[in-house]
């Protein structure tokens, strides 16, 4: 008959040949020795956790509760990296990492528990108490083990649901209690065998949520890479999208010469895109916070293709119009709330640098299509149907990659999987997670109606949303007044033929790109600003106040009226074109500045509802700035008004909203504090 330190050690020699074992071999042997390792090393912590720990707190009088206070949270910290490691793969050298830092609290926890803990507990209690733990200690170990072969182990998944289970819901699942007078009941199959009927306890609710801060579950924990990967993707998804917002800019005299209507009635087909996508955004935002971000994503950009494909299949131009509205209202189940992607993903200071990429793709994408889109059209053997072929290849490519790689990030979404894994593995119906229990208590209609509700809330009542609105709502007018507008801006007064024109939307893009320049510096500004913050509180959570994103407004907001007067009073034969270039280069620059400034600055002061107030916002610009593109694109032709009045004009809104940033940075914590 073994003592319970002999059992104890046996366990050790084991965990120590696996841990040699698995960081000694080839990549490609590591697969098969993973999940082996996981769950031999989580058996010996739990089954430790329920045998020794309990008897060292019983026997050793004097220091058995501190003994075992220290143990428990060594087994906390061991099982949390092993959660960590369990989602990488062994060829990455961040499973060599985790591996390395389990093995940094292993060794310490063996080497005393050998050399101090197990002689003590020897030594206060009998040979007859020894054999007895060490009888409970194996019986427990093979019930664990019985259900995966002598030498087995659990599949990934639902390995990954064991690591996830609290203690006490394994003493429950084995039929044990929490005392040790009463540690192992007498009749074990008999207890376990009520216990595999599911429980619905009327108790109160377990409610799932991450374990601390560092709780791998959290997208914002997972490694570097696969976030960058996440963002990459969206990327993709966002530019595909984007780039139809502005694919057809440079058709529209040649489609309304096909269809036989009036160029600026051919703008209708821009407009109903930008009504589409403001109608389409009031739904995304609250969707995405009920079904989840990819789901979101991949569905309407499922629907968003059938609709691209319709507009190339040269339909009539009614047709045409109406495919051109459906094509906006399900590119905004990307392009609505794409943002909250970010902030499901990064810190304060890590949105500071991934942010700007995805507000690049936004900005950029409409005002490179028309580069491609002046080239097609300038081919007489392609047409300007080509440009929507060319757009469904591009966001068919873009869905593609999405469907196989883009996993979901939204934190509420993936702890209700985690909560379904806990009710299958333990059969006790009470572990659900807040998100989960929120939906269970309303009707589909009702959950629907209280989310679509949220973005008209903050419209109505939120100043920061009404006014960014306003300054996003002109900057769109400028945006898609160009995509219709630019041949009357380079054609008439410079003589250029499609293909040129569309080569001078590349300015707007190389001054979008220019602020990407500053991206690098304002992050490690933010990183030393947050440092100081920590520092300064004592505070490892504190992060920097949203006004901090408002800094590329200070500088853009004043630089937008120069810009639109520079352009409109310089669109003359007599100053060489080089002139207006420059101003759409500033005008691209500032752009991308004021969107990056915006757009941060809402997400970090709404948070968790950063969808639906990125919804609203996007909404009042989409919509507002569709009715603005018919009504302005005329005022191009009109005699006497032409591009000089029509930029001056709204240089003069632009000069009106010029100071918001600067009353944000000074107004803007008493606004969010008066938030609804």
């Amino acid at each position: 008959m073994s003592r319970i330190s002999e059992a104890v050690k046996a366990d050790h020699a084991l965990i120590t040949d696996a841990y040699h074992a698995i960081s000694s071999a080839e990549p490609e042997d590591r697969y098969s020795m993973k999940n082996k390792f996981i769950w031999t090393l989580d058996r010996y912590l739990r089954v430790e956790d329920l045998v020794v720990t309990p008897a060292l707190e019983q026997h050793l009088t004097k220091h058995g509760h501190q003994r075992r206070q220290r143990l428990s949270d060594d087994f906390e910290s061991i099982n949390s990296k092993l959660r960590h490691m369990q989602r990488f793969d062994p060829a990455q050298e961040s499973f060599n990492s985790s591996l390395h830092a389990i093995w940094v609290d292993l060794e310490p926890h063996v080497l005393e528990e050998e050399r101090s803990d197990l002689h003590r507990l020897e030594d206060n209690i009998s040979e007859t108490e020894s054999t007895e733990l060490s009888n409970k200690y194996n019986r427990i170990k093979d019930m664990l083990q019985k259900p995966y072969g002598k030498d087995g182990a659990p599949d990934s998944r639902i390995l990954s649901a064991i690591l996830e289970m609290p203690r006490e819901d394994l003493i429950v699942k084995l039929g044990l209690t929490d005392k040790t007078s009463d540690f192992f009941p007498d009749n074990v199959e008999e207890t376990n065998a009520e216990d595999t009927q599911p429980r619905n306890d009327k108790e109160e609710a377990i409610i799932v949520s991450t374990i601390g801060d560092s709780d791998p579950i959290d997208p914002r924990n997972w490694p570097l890479a696969a976030r960058c990967k996440n963002i990459a993707i969206l990327f993709c998804l966002i530019f595909a999208q984007g780039y139809s917002a502005g694919a057809e800019s440079m058709a529209n005299a040649d489609a309304a010469k096909e269809y036989g209507v009036d160029s600026a009635l051919e703008a209708l087909s821009t407009a109903m895109y930008l009504f589409g996508m403001g109608s389409g955004a009031l739904f995304a935002g609250p969707l995405s916070e009920t079904f989840g971000r990819s789901p979101v994503y991949l569905t309407s950009t499922f629907c968003y293709l059938f609709f691209v494909l319709g507009s190339a299949l040269r339909p009539a131009f009614g047709v045409h119009v109406a495919c051109r509205y459906f094509v906006g209202l399900f590119a905004s189940g990307t392009l609505g709330s794409n943002g909250s992607s970010v902030q499901d993903q990064f810190s304060f200071v890590g949105r500071t640098f991934a942010f700007p990429v995805i507000a690049w793709a936004n900005v950029a994408a409409p005002v490179i299509a028309p580069i491609a889109g002046g080239w097609i059209i300038a081919d007489p053997d392609l047409g300007w149907h080509w440009t929507e072929w060319v757009t469904l290849a591009i966001s068919g490519t873009a869905f593609l990659i999405s469907f196989l790689f883009l996993p979901e990030t939204y934190l509420p979404k993936l702890l209700d999987w985690k909560a379904e894994h806990l009710r299958r593995l333990t059969n006790d119906q009470r572990y659900v997670s807040a998100h989960a229990r929120d939906l269970q208590q309303k009707s589909f209609a009702q959950r629907l109606k209280t989310r679509l509700s949220l973005p008209l809330k903050f419209i109505h009542t939120e100043s920061v949303i009404t006014v960014l609105g306003v300054y996003l709502i002109l900057l769109y007018t400028l945006l898609f007044t160009f995509l219709s507008g630019f041949d009357q801006i380079f054609r008439q007064a410079h003589d250029l033929s499609e293909g040129q024109t569309g080569a001078c939307f590349g300015t707007l893009a190389g001054g979008a790109t220019s602020f990407m320049l500053a991206v690098p510096g304002l992050y490690l500004w933010a990183r030393r600003r947050e440092a100081r913050l920590t520092s300064n509180t004592q505070d490892a959570n504190a992060t920097l106040e949203p006004e901090f994103r408002l800094y590329p407004g200070f500088v853009a907001g004043p630089l937008l009226p120069v810009a639109l007067f520079w352009l409109g009073w310089t669109d003359v034969e007599m100053i060489p074109m080089w002139s207006v270039l420059g101003a759409c280069f500033l005008f691209g620059l500032v752009l991308m500045a004021l969107y990056t400034s915006s757009y941060g600055y809402i997400v970090d002061s709404y948070g968790v509802h950063a969808a639906s107030a990125l919804s609203a916002i996007t909404m009042l610009r989409y919509i507002i700035a569709g009715g603005m593109a018919i009504g302005t694109r005329p005022l191009f032709t009109v005699p006497g008004f032409g591009v000089k009045w029509t930029m001056t004009v709204l240089g003069g809104v632009a000069v009106v909203l010029a100071p918001a940033p600067f009353v944000f940075w000074k107004m803007g914590p008493k606004l969010r504090k008066k938030s609804a």
